[in-house]
Protein backbone atom coordinates (compact mmCIF):
# COMPACT_ATOMS: atom_id res chain seq x y z
CA UNK A 1 0.00 0.00 0.00
CA UNK A 2 1.46 3.28 -0.79
CA UNK A 3 1.12 6.71 0.86
CA UNK A 4 2.43 9.84 1.06
CA UNK A 5 6.10 10.71 0.69
CA UNK A 6 5.74 12.66 4.08
CA UNK A 7 4.13 9.25 6.06
CA UNK A 8 6.42 7.24 4.39
CA UNK A 9 10.30 9.20 5.30
CA UNK A 10 8.41 10.35 8.89
CA UNK A 11 10.91 9.34 11.91
CA UNK A 12 8.78 8.50 14.85
CA UNK A 13 9.73 10.21 18.43
CA UNK A 14 12.83 7.98 19.32
CA UNK A 15 11.86 8.90 23.45
CA UNK A 16 8.27 7.63 23.14
CA UNK A 17 9.59 4.43 20.83
CA UNK A 18 12.45 3.96 24.37
CA UNK A 19 9.80 4.63 27.06
CA UNK A 20 6.89 2.07 25.41
CA UNK A 21 10.04 -0.48 25.31
CA UNK A 22 10.48 0.27 29.32
CA UNK A 23 7.23 0.53 29.87
CA UNK A 24 6.63 -2.95 28.62
CA UNK A 25 9.45 -4.85 30.43
CA UNK A 26 7.41 -3.27 33.33
CA UNK A 27 4.21 -5.04 32.31
CA UNK A 28 6.07 -8.15 32.30
CA UNK A 29 7.04 -7.75 35.90
CA UNK A 30 10.46 -6.22 36.19
CA UNK A 31 11.67 -3.73 37.82
CA UNK A 32 12.70 -0.42 36.15
CA UNK A 33 13.29 2.76 36.92
CA UNK A 34 12.11 5.28 34.20
CA UNK A 35 13.28 8.58 33.84
CA UNK A 36 12.80 8.33 30.14
CA UNK A 37 9.87 10.84 29.73
CA UNK A 38 9.52 14.61 30.27
CA UNK A 39 6.33 13.79 32.43
CA UNK A 40 5.09 13.61 35.72
CA UNK A 41 3.78 11.20 37.78
CA UNK A 42 0.53 12.45 39.23
CA UNK A 43 1.22 10.44 42.85
CA UNK A 44 4.42 12.25 43.39
CA UNK A 45 3.79 15.38 41.48
CA UNK A 46 -0.19 16.20 41.44
CA UNK A 47 -1.93 19.73 39.31
CA UNK A 48 -2.95 22.00 41.78
CA UNK A 49 -5.79 21.56 44.17
CA UNK A 50 -7.17 24.34 43.51
CA UNK A 51 -6.84 23.63 39.37
CA UNK A 52 -8.72 20.12 39.71
CA UNK A 53 -11.55 21.54 41.79
CA UNK A 54 -12.15 24.25 39.18
CA UNK A 55 -11.76 22.04 36.12
CA UNK A 56 -14.96 19.76 37.64
CA UNK A 57 -16.87 22.73 38.08
CA UNK A 58 -16.20 23.71 34.58
CA UNK A 59 -17.46 20.20 33.35
CA UNK A 60 -20.12 20.24 35.95
CA UNK A 61 -21.14 23.76 34.51
CA UNK A 62 -21.46 22.33 31.20
CA UNK A 63 -18.75 24.31 29.60
CA UNK A 64 -18.35 21.13 26.84
CA UNK A 65 -18.43 22.99 23.46
CA UNK A 66 -16.31 24.21 21.16
CA UNK A 67 -14.15 27.23 22.57
CA UNK A 68 -12.99 30.20 20.95
CA UNK A 69 -10.78 29.66 17.97
CA UNK A 70 -8.01 31.60 19.68
CA UNK A 71 -8.84 30.57 23.09
CA UNK A 72 -11.29 32.28 25.74
CA UNK A 73 -11.20 35.68 26.06
CA UNK A 74 -10.97 34.94 30.20
CA UNK A 75 -7.84 32.54 30.07
CA UNK A 76 -5.83 34.75 27.64
CA UNK A 77 -6.65 37.62 29.71
CA UNK A 78 -5.20 35.89 32.72
CA UNK A 79 -2.39 34.70 30.79
CA UNK A 80 -1.53 38.37 29.75
CA UNK A 81 -1.18 39.17 33.11
CA UNK A 82 0.91 36.45 34.22
CA UNK A 83 3.15 37.28 32.32
CA UNK A 84 3.32 41.32 33.22
CA UNK A 85 3.46 40.27 36.83
CA UNK A 86 5.93 37.37 36.57
CA UNK A 87 7.60 37.64 33.19
CA UNK A 88 7.90 41.06 32.78
CA UNK A 89 6.12 40.71 29.44
CA UNK A 90 3.61 43.15 27.62
CA UNK A 91 1.12 40.63 25.68
CA UNK A 92 -2.02 41.78 25.20
CA UNK A 93 -5.23 39.14 24.92
CA UNK A 94 -4.86 39.45 21.07
CA UNK A 95 -1.13 38.86 20.76
CA UNK A 96 -1.79 35.41 22.81
CA UNK A 97 -3.09 31.83 21.35
CA UNK A 98 -4.57 29.47 23.62
CA UNK A 99 -4.12 25.63 22.18
CA UNK A 100 -3.70 22.36 22.99
CA UNK A 101 -0.53 22.06 25.27
CA UNK A 102 2.91 23.24 23.32
CA UNK A 103 3.02 20.79 20.56
CA UNK A 104 0.29 22.91 18.59
CA UNK A 105 1.88 25.98 18.98
CA UNK A 106 5.36 25.06 17.93
CA UNK A 107 3.80 23.00 14.87
CA UNK A 108 1.33 26.72 14.05
CA UNK A 109 4.70 28.67 14.38
CA UNK A 110 6.57 26.27 11.60
CA UNK A 111 3.63 26.32 9.54
CA UNK A 112 2.84 30.33 9.75
CA UNK A 113 6.84 31.21 9.02
CA UNK A 114 8.45 28.39 7.16
CA UNK A 115 8.25 27.81 3.27
CA UNK A 116 8.96 24.48 1.72
CA UNK A 117 12.99 24.69 1.32
CA UNK A 118 13.36 27.15 3.84
CA UNK A 119 16.18 26.80 6.66
CA UNK A 120 15.02 26.14 10.15
CA UNK A 121 18.40 26.52 12.37
CA UNK A 122 18.23 24.40 15.93
CA UNK A 123 21.05 23.15 17.99
CA UNK A 124 21.30 19.84 19.13
CA UNK A 125 21.13 18.13 21.37
CA UNK A 126 17.12 19.78 21.46
CA UNK A 127 13.55 18.74 21.36
CA UNK A 128 11.65 17.29 18.27
CA UNK A 129 13.18 20.39 16.30
CA UNK A 130 14.22 18.16 13.43
CA UNK A 131 10.38 16.41 13.18
CA UNK A 132 8.70 19.84 12.71
CA UNK A 133 11.57 20.89 9.76
CA UNK A 134 10.55 17.71 8.19
CA UNK A 135 6.78 17.89 8.51
CA UNK A 136 7.42 21.75 6.76
CA UNK A 137 9.45 20.22 3.94
CA UNK A 138 12.31 22.52 5.51
CA UNK A 139 15.74 22.29 5.75
CA UNK A 140 17.44 21.79 8.65
CA UNK A 141 20.84 23.93 10.05
CA UNK A 142 22.03 21.62 12.92
CA UNK A 143 24.56 23.09 15.43
CA UNK A 144 25.65 20.79 17.77
CA UNK A 145 26.73 22.17 20.91
CA UNK A 146 29.06 21.24 23.76
CA UNK A 147 29.31 20.20 27.44
CA UNK A 148 31.96 23.22 28.21
CA UNK A 149 28.98 25.65 26.96
CA UNK A 150 26.11 23.44 28.63
CA UNK A 151 25.04 22.42 25.57
CA UNK A 152 23.53 25.83 24.86
CA UNK A 153 24.35 27.41 21.41
CA UNK A 154 25.86 30.64 21.52
CA UNK A 155 25.80 33.56 18.11
CA UNK A 156 29.36 32.39 17.38
CA UNK A 157 27.71 29.37 16.61
CA UNK A 158 24.87 30.61 14.85
CA UNK A 159 26.57 33.49 13.10
CA UNK A 160 28.28 31.26 10.15
CA UNK A 161 24.56 30.34 9.04
CA UNK A 162 22.42 33.05 10.22
CA UNK A 163 21.85 34.95 6.69
CA UNK A 164 20.63 31.94 5.14
CA UNK A 165 18.16 31.12 7.76
CA UNK A 166 14.16 31.90 8.10
CA UNK A 167 13.44 30.15 11.40
CA UNK A 168 15.85 30.16 14.44
CA UNK A 169 14.15 27.79 17.20
CA UNK A 170 15.68 28.36 21.02
CA UNK A 171 14.08 26.83 24.15
CA UNK A 172 15.42 28.16 27.49
CA UNK A 173 15.52 26.20 29.66
CA UNK A 174 16.47 23.58 27.37
CA UNK A 175 14.90 19.88 26.61
CA UNK A 176 17.07 17.90 27.15
CA UNK A 177 19.16 19.38 29.21
CA UNK A 178 17.89 21.59 31.95
CA UNK A 179 20.28 24.25 31.25
CA UNK A 180 19.27 27.67 30.43
CA UNK A 181 20.79 30.59 29.16
CA UNK A 182 23.00 33.38 30.52
CA UNK A 183 22.11 37.30 30.29
CA UNK A 184 24.97 38.00 27.97
CA UNK A 185 24.72 34.78 25.83
CA UNK A 186 21.07 35.69 24.42
CA UNK A 187 21.73 39.28 24.13
CA UNK A 188 24.29 38.20 21.68
CA UNK A 189 21.75 35.99 19.72
CA UNK A 190 19.50 39.11 19.38
CA UNK A 191 21.56 41.44 18.52
CA UNK A 192 22.77 39.08 15.59
CA UNK A 193 19.50 38.21 14.64
CA UNK A 194 18.48 41.87 14.74
CA UNK A 195 21.45 43.01 12.42
CA UNK A 196 20.61 40.20 9.93
CA UNK A 197 16.85 41.78 9.80
CA UNK A 198 18.44 45.08 8.99
CA UNK A 199 20.53 43.83 6.11
CA UNK A 200 17.67 41.73 4.83
CA UNK A 201 15.62 45.31 4.88
CA UNK A 202 11.65 45.37 5.23
CA UNK A 203 11.25 43.99 1.78
CA UNK A 204 12.71 40.75 2.57
CA UNK A 205 11.28 38.29 4.86
CA UNK A 206 13.37 38.64 8.27
CA UNK A 207 14.73 35.86 10.58
CA UNK A 208 12.29 35.02 13.09
CA UNK A 209 13.09 33.37 16.33
CA UNK A 210 10.64 30.80 18.33
CA UNK A 211 11.31 30.98 21.90
CA UNK A 212 10.32 28.03 23.72
CA UNK A 213 10.11 28.70 27.37
CA UNK A 214 7.79 26.15 28.59
CA UNK A 215 10.22 25.34 31.58
CA UNK A 216 10.49 28.83 32.91
CA UNK A 217 9.07 29.01 36.02
CA UNK A 218 10.59 25.90 37.18
CA UNK A 219 14.10 27.36 37.63
CA UNK A 220 16.73 26.51 40.70
CA UNK A 221 17.36 28.80 43.24
CA UNK A 222 19.82 31.28 42.37
CA UNK A 223 19.58 30.75 38.12
CA UNK A 224 17.96 33.43 36.48
CA UNK A 225 15.92 33.34 33.06
CA UNK A 226 15.95 35.42 30.20
CA UNK A 227 13.91 36.27 27.27
CA UNK A 228 14.44 38.02 24.22
CA UNK A 229 12.37 40.56 24.43
CA UNK A 230 13.02 41.58 27.39
CA UNK A 231 16.61 41.88 27.12
CA UNK A 232 16.33 43.46 23.54
CA UNK A 233 12.68 45.02 22.89
CA UNK A 234 13.43 45.73 19.09
CA UNK A 235 12.67 41.56 18.99
CA UNK A 236 9.26 41.15 19.75
CA UNK A 237 8.92 41.92 16.14
CA UNK A 238 10.39 38.75 15.21
CA UNK A 239 10.06 36.78 18.48
CA UNK A 240 6.88 33.92 18.55
CA UNK A 241 7.10 32.07 22.27
CA UNK A 242 5.83 28.67 23.37
CA UNK A 243 4.36 28.80 26.46
CA UNK A 244 2.19 26.74 28.41
CA UNK A 245 0.73 24.93 32.02
CA UNK A 246 2.25 21.61 31.28
CA UNK A 247 5.50 21.65 32.88
CA UNK A 248 5.01 24.61 35.50
CA UNK A 249 1.76 23.21 37.16
CA UNK A 250 2.50 19.36 35.98
CA UNK A 251 -0.52 19.36 33.87
CA UNK A 252 1.04 17.43 31.21
CA UNK A 253 -2.13 15.91 30.16
CA UNK A 254 -4.49 18.76 31.04
CA UNK A 255 -3.33 20.20 27.28
CA UNK A 256 -3.39 23.88 28.27
CA UNK A 257 -0.51 25.70 25.94
CA UNK A 258 0.05 28.87 24.99
CA UNK A 259 2.24 31.42 22.21
CA UNK A 260 2.68 35.18 22.26
CA UNK A 261 3.83 37.33 19.62
CA UNK A 262 3.00 39.80 16.46
CA UNK A 263 -0.76 39.82 16.37
CA UNK A 264 -0.11 39.40 12.81
CA UNK A 265 1.26 36.28 13.22
CA UNK A 266 -0.51 35.03 16.06
CA UNK A 267 -3.89 35.42 13.43
CA UNK A 268 -2.43 33.32 11.21
CA UNK A 269 -1.55 30.63 13.64
CA UNK A 270 -4.85 31.03 14.95
CA UNK A 271 -6.44 30.04 11.20
CA UNK A 272 -4.10 27.32 11.37
CA UNK A 273 -4.93 25.58 13.94
CA UNK A 274 -8.68 26.51 13.64
CA UNK A 275 -8.13 24.11 10.18
CA UNK A 276 -6.50 21.16 12.80
CA UNK A 277 -8.80 21.63 15.61
CA UNK A 278 -6.03 21.37 18.06
CA UNK A 279 -8.01 23.76 21.10
CA UNK A 280 -7.22 23.27 24.77
CA UNK A 281 -10.65 21.84 26.12
CA UNK A 282 -13.00 24.52 26.90
CA UNK A 283 -13.73 23.55 30.65
CA UNK A 284 -9.80 23.23 31.18
CA UNK A 285 -9.20 26.69 29.68
CA UNK A 286 -11.94 28.19 32.22
CA UNK A 287 -10.32 25.97 34.89
CA UNK A 288 -7.00 27.59 34.15
CA UNK A 289 -8.21 31.09 33.48
CA UNK A 290 -9.51 30.76 36.97
CA UNK A 291 -6.68 29.11 38.51
CA UNK A 292 -3.82 31.48 36.70
CA UNK A 293 -6.42 34.78 37.93
CA UNK A 294 -4.82 34.10 41.09
CA UNK A 295 -1.52 34.65 41.32
CA UNK A 296 -0.89 33.90 44.80
CA UNK A 297 -2.36 30.33 44.37
CA UNK A 298 0.02 30.23 41.52
CA UNK A 299 2.80 31.74 43.60
CA UNK A 300 2.22 28.65 46.66
CA UNK A 301 2.04 26.03 44.26
CA UNK A 302 5.19 26.83 42.43
CA UNK A 303 7.07 27.21 45.72
CA UNK A 304 6.51 23.93 46.95
CA UNK A 305 6.67 22.52 43.30
CA UNK A 306 10.46 23.75 42.72
CA UNK A 307 11.53 22.49 45.86
CA UNK A 308 10.41 18.93 45.11
CA UNK A 309 11.92 18.98 41.66
CA UNK A 310 15.07 20.56 42.91
CA UNK A 311 15.54 17.75 45.50
CA UNK A 312 15.52 15.27 43.03
CA UNK A 313 17.73 16.81 40.79
CA UNK A 314 19.88 17.63 43.41
CA UNK A 315 19.85 14.18 44.92
CA UNK A 316 20.68 12.47 41.52
CA UNK A 317 23.44 15.03 40.68
CA UNK A 318 25.12 15.12 44.38
CA UNK A 319 24.87 11.07 43.65
CA UNK A 320 26.40 11.24 40.13
CA UNK A 321 29.23 13.21 41.41
CA UNK A 322 30.32 10.96 44.45
CA UNK A 323 30.02 8.14 41.89
CA UNK A 324 32.72 10.25 40.04
CA UNK A 325 34.97 10.81 42.53
CA UNK A 326 35.02 7.03 43.52
CA UNK A 327 36.53 6.57 40.56
CA UNK A 328 33.87 5.85 37.87
CA UNK A 329 33.49 6.90 34.15
CA UNK A 330 30.62 9.55 34.67
CA UNK A 331 29.68 13.37 35.17
CA UNK A 332 26.88 15.13 35.48
CA UNK A 333 26.01 19.20 34.59
CA UNK A 334 24.69 20.90 38.05
CA UNK A 335 21.04 21.61 37.64
CA UNK A 336 19.65 24.85 36.57
CA UNK A 337 16.35 24.27 35.76
CA UNK A 338 13.34 22.28 34.56
CA UNK A 339 12.98 18.45 35.49
CA UNK A 340 16.05 17.45 34.10
CA UNK A 341 19.37 16.43 34.93
CA UNK A 342 22.45 15.89 31.85
CA UNK A 343 24.42 13.11 33.18
CA UNK A 344 27.22 11.23 31.57
CA UNK A 345 28.40 7.65 30.90
CA UNK A 346 31.69 7.44 29.50
CA UNK A 347 31.76 3.71 29.64
CA UNK A 348 32.39 2.84 25.83
CA UNK A 349 35.61 0.44 25.81
CA UNK A 350 34.49 -1.45 28.70
CA UNK A 351 33.84 -5.17 29.92
CA UNK A 352 30.78 -6.53 31.20
CA UNK A 353 31.31 -8.99 34.19
CA UNK A 354 30.34 -11.53 31.21
CA UNK A 355 32.76 -10.26 29.07
CA UNK A 356 30.87 -8.19 26.23
CA UNK A 357 32.49 -5.24 25.76
CA UNK A 358 29.86 -1.83 25.42
CA UNK A 359 31.06 -0.79 22.43
CA UNK A 360 28.21 1.94 21.14
CA UNK A 361 26.08 3.98 23.20
CA UNK A 362 22.80 1.64 22.42
CA UNK A 363 25.23 -1.04 24.33
CA UNK A 364 25.50 1.59 27.55
CA UNK A 365 21.99 1.98 27.55
CA UNK A 366 20.86 -1.40 27.62
CA UNK A 367 23.30 -2.09 30.42
CA UNK A 368 21.66 0.38 32.42
CA UNK A 369 18.73 -0.73 31.46
CA UNK A 370 19.46 -4.57 32.66
CA UNK A 371 22.13 -4.08 35.62
CA UNK A 372 21.12 -0.64 36.86
CA UNK A 373 17.01 -1.11 36.20
CA UNK A 374 18.03 2.86 35.16
CA UNK A 375 16.24 3.72 31.99
CA UNK A 376 17.04 7.02 30.78
CA UNK A 377 17.57 8.98 27.46
CA UNK A 378 20.70 9.32 25.31
CA UNK A 379 21.20 12.60 23.62
CA UNK A 380 21.08 11.01 20.31
CA UNK A 381 17.44 10.90 20.71
CA UNK A 382 17.57 14.47 20.65
CA UNK A 383 19.74 14.99 17.47
CA UNK A 384 23.52 14.82 18.72
CA UNK A 385 25.71 11.93 17.24
CA UNK A 386 25.63 8.20 17.85
CA UNK A 387 28.60 8.18 19.68
CA UNK A 388 27.89 10.72 22.13
CA UNK A 389 27.67 9.50 26.15
CA UNK A 390 25.20 12.62 27.25
CA UNK A 391 22.00 11.67 28.64
CA UNK A 392 18.43 13.07 29.92
CA UNK A 393 17.43 12.22 33.25
CA UNK A 394 14.44 12.93 33.94
CA UNK A 395 12.75 13.30 37.52
CA UNK A 396 9.24 14.10 37.31
CA UNK A 397 8.47 10.36 37.79
CA UNK A 398 10.26 9.66 40.74
CA UNK A 399 10.26 9.74 44.42
CA UNK A 400 12.66 11.48 46.44
CA UNK A 401 13.23 7.80 48.38
CA UNK A 402 14.04 6.47 44.82
CA UNK A 403 17.06 8.67 44.49
CA UNK A 404 19.45 6.79 46.50
CA UNK A 405 18.76 3.61 45.53
CA UNK A 406 19.21 4.31 42.02
CA UNK A 407 22.31 5.71 42.70
CA UNK A 408 23.14 2.22 44.82
CA UNK A 409 22.07 0.25 41.91
CA UNK A 410 24.22 1.91 39.43
CA UNK A 411 27.98 1.86 41.77
CA UNK A 412 26.65 -2.09 41.88
CA UNK A 413 26.26 -1.74 38.06
CA UNK A 414 29.02 0.05 37.56
CA UNK A 415 31.32 -1.70 40.01
CA UNK A 416 30.49 -4.53 37.77
CA UNK A 417 32.25 -3.25 34.76
CA UNK A 418 36.23 -3.59 33.46
CA UNK A 419 38.32 -1.72 31.52
CA UNK A 420 40.45 -3.70 28.74
CA UNK A 421 44.18 -3.08 29.16
CA UNK A 422 45.99 -2.79 26.31
CA UNK A 423 49.43 -4.69 26.07
CA UNK A 424 52.25 -2.79 24.73
CA UNK A 425 54.62 -4.22 22.66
Amino acid sequence: MKVSQLAENIIGSEIIKLAAEVNEKIKQGQEVFNLTIGDFNPKEFPIPAKLKEYIVEAYSADQTNYPAADGMLELRQSVSNLLKQRGGLDYKADEILIAGGARPIIYAIYSALVDPTDSVLFATPSWNNNHYTYLHRGKSVVVETSPEANFMPSAKDIKPYISEVSLVALCSPQNPTGTVFTKEGLEEICDLILEENKKRGSAAKPVYLMYDQIYWALMTDGVNHYDPVSLRPEMKNYTVFVDGISKSLAATGVRVGWAMGPKFIIDKMKSILSHIGAWAPKAEQMASAKFLSDLNLYDEFLVEQKQKINARLTGFYKGMQALKSEGFSVDAISPQAAIYLTVRFALHGQKTADGKLLETTKDVTKYLLEEAKLAIVPFYAFGSKESSDWYRLSVGTCSLEDVDFIIENLRKALSKLSVEKTVSA
